[in-house]
């Protein structure tokens, strides 16, 4: 893909570009407080039967997505086995390099290998931050619940190594992502599964293939970031405030997000980058500690609950349909919960990734091998410990929800300590917003082009404010289905493009080995020395 010549966008032209961005997003931040907050928030004839219309037109289109995603295969829903056989493929197939790379992933997240005068905007571990607050999230949270309330302790187990396998499913797609992405005119650039399929599968004689696909995949992408990754999380946070501080109304957790979401994702993915940077340390660690705690009360009983994980992962206990049926659940719900949690396989890390600061790309899929393990086997595990040592997956009581389980386990310390899950909610939901709010501009910009860019800003904020006032609950259905979706044209082109990721990580991990590859402060020194560059 070609550019014409143009003259590169200057920092004065750029500045003044993002405050009338910022102005115009604030501006229709605000005035949603003008905006009929009663027609979409209170049970009127109007807002009722316009949300129901929406409802059953959406509720239609999602049972026949759902039928498709969840047909049952050998007991296995199509789109899990989609992702798992994918995570299996990639290990087997590159040799178990999310265990050979993983001391190099913590030594280029570290910085080791930053040049700042290489192609692209952030830095490795700025790009693994946006991608980590895309997927840690909700689903951490929430998921993990579910998956043992349904499953048993034993889920955890499954879902752990199907983060395992999910490290190499991401390593592939980030490495594509990058491998194929664009440099605009103005210096910034682009990437991720839409631009690895249109490119990638050109240059294999399949051009009309690949264009369709990312096409596809750009469509479900930008559906993907206005429902679950959007309105649920704002819902989400809204419900956990309002829940936990009496007297807090959902429209004011609504509008601090949606205000805070604009000042943000106006400065491009810079901003964005710098925020998460920040900000997944900070949600991370609130969340752990707080997780910690709990583990720490109830250390005499770690070994036990440990035990039983790992024992109903073969052996499931009080579930329906005998031991061979149960098993097929536990698994079932580990690597569902695994897949939704990390998104390995989905492809929306692959395009926070393309924009990393090196010229190297199966370098930054090395780093993004990290996302799963920091999402899966710690933070994920990290809950369900937390929850099986609590025994509140026992508890059997009516519209027991994920979240409210969560809840449950962190109020066995204190009545207090639900503060603690409340503020890593908000963290969490923010987060996931910012960082989905880039997947969808890339893929907005892959459709329409970069002119356009301020509607889908603008449809996005609007979004956040939305979904803390109503719950449109078919509409962010549709929403995650179209998310899981994106898996399907993204693995396809992972799949094509196998042999080149084999290739190219063969290459790498030789130059690796061979110190062909020095760190940023060898070959500063390899400078400062005439008589070493002249060896």
């Amino acid at each position: 893909m070609t550019y014409p010549k143009k003259q590169p966008i200057s920092p004065m032209q750029l500045k003044r570009q993002r405050r009338g961005e910022l102005a115009a997003l604030l501006l229709a931040t605000l005035l949603l407080l003008f905006f009929p907050v009663r027609v979409l928030a209170q049970d009127t004839e109007t807002s009722e039967g316009f949300l129901n219309a929406i409802d059953s037109v959406f509720s239609a289109i999602v049972a026949v997505l759902f039928k498709f995603l969840f047909y049952d295969i050998g007991g296995f829903p199509l789109i899990v086995l989609w992702l798992i056989v994918a995570g299996i493929f990639f290990t087997l197939r590159l040799g178990f390099i999310n265990l050979r790379a993983f001391k190099h992933a913590i030594d280029v997240v570290r910085g080791r290998y930053d040049d700042p005068e290489e192609e692209g905007q952030v830095s490795h571990f700025q790009a693994l931050a946006t991608a980590l607050s895309g997927t840690v999230g909700l689903g951490n949270i929430a998921g993990v619940a579910v998956a043992i309330q349904v499953g048993g302790p034993g889920a955890m187990f499954w879902l752990t190594l199907a983060g395992f396998l999910g490290m190499t499913t991401k390593l592939v797609e980030c490495t594509l992502g990058l491998k194929y992405r664009i440099e605009r005119p103005d210096g910034t650039v682009a990437g991720g599964p839409a631009y690895t399929l249109s490119r990638g599968l050109r240059n294999m004689g399949f051009g009309p293939l690949g264009k369709g696909l990312g096409i596809i995949f750009s469509v479900l992408a930008i559906f993907g970031s206005m429902g679950g990754a959007n309105m649920f999380q704002s819902n989400q946070a809204a419900i956990a405030f309002v829940g936990t501080f009496p007297g807090m109304q959902g429209w004011i957790v609504g509008l601090v997000l949606a205000v805070l979401t604009a000042i943000v994702i106006i400065g491009g993915i810079e901003r964005i980058a710098s925020t998460t940077g920040l900000l997944v340390p900070a949600m991370a660690a609130v969340y752990i500690l707080g997780c910690l705690w709990i583990v720490v009360v109830n250390l005499p009983q770690v070994p036990a609950a440990i035990a039983t994980i790992i024992s109903q992962a073969f052996v499931p206990e009080a579930l329906e349909g005998g031991i061979e049926g149960g098993i097929i659940v536990v698994i079932v719900q580990g690597v569902r919960r695994s897949a939704f949690s990390n998104e390995a396989g989905i492809g929306s890390a692959a395009i926070a990734h393309s924009a990393a600061r090196t010229d190297e790309p199966v370098r930054e899929g090395i780093v993004a091998l990290l996302e799963p393990f920091i999402d899966t086997i710690i933070i994920c595990n990290m809950t369900g410990i937390m929850i099986v040592l609590t025994g509140v997956y026992q508890d059997t009581g009516e519209a027991i929800d994920g979240s409210q389980m969560t809840l449950n386990a962190f109020g066995t310390v204190s009545d207090w300590f639900p503060i603690v899950l409340t503020i890593a909610i908000f963290l969490f939901a923010f987060s996931t917003i910012i960082s989905w709010s880039y997947y969808g501009e890339i893929s907005w910009q892959y459709l329409f082009g970069q002119r356009t860019i301020i509607i889908y800003k603008l449809i996005f904020v609007a979004c956040v404010f939305i979904g803390a006032v109503v719950t449109p609950g078919a509409v962010i259905d549709f929403s995650d289905l179209t998310l899981l979706m994106m898996a399907l044209p993204n693995l396809i082109g992972a799949y094509f493009l196998s042999n080149e990721v084999a290739a190219d990580i063969k290459d790498y991990m030789e130059r690796l080995r061979s110190g062909q590859m020095p760190t940023y402060a060898e070959k500063l020194a390899t400078l400062e020395d005439p008589h070493q560059a002249g060896n």
